[in-house]
């Protein structure tokens, strides 16, 4: 395991420092790092803004792909937004760019909370 931690708001940024130092050493280079890293922030930021304020991040890599998942205990999900928004649109974009900055994207939500699952291959 790579990274296991639960955070809050204020330990949101040192954790995206943490999981993009811990991704690079795994083999992740370049966009696809920073593809990582960015939707890595995105499942921290939509934990605490709608999850309840807390959350946990692991991070751990198996045969040249890192995986993280984020959890939190909020209320769940009533509808989710993995499409793209439509133009002009203020919000809406987090679970989008998830999606499509990194190789796989799975979801659970329900009344006990919510746990996203991403991955992105190394390339190695």
């Amino acid at each position: 395991m790579l990274v296991s931690e639960a955070f809050d708001r204020s330990g949101v940024t040192a954790l995206r420092h943490v999981v993009a130092s811990r991704a690079a050493e795994s083999g992740l280079r370049g966009d696809r790092l920073d593809g990582f890293v960015i939707a890595v922030n995105e499942l921290l930021t939509n934990a605490v803004r709608h999850g309840g304020g807390l959350g946990h991040v692991a991070v751990w890599c198996v045969t040249g792909t890192v995986y993280c998942e984020v959890t939190d205990r909020g209320a769940g999900l009533a509808e989710l937004h993995t499409d793209r928004p439509p133009p002009g649109e203020p919000g809406g974009w987090g679970l989008y760019l998830v999606r499509e900055l990194t190789d796989t994207f799975e979801i659970r939500t329900g009344s006990e909370g919510t746990a996203v699952r991403i991955s992105s291959r190394t390339g190695d």
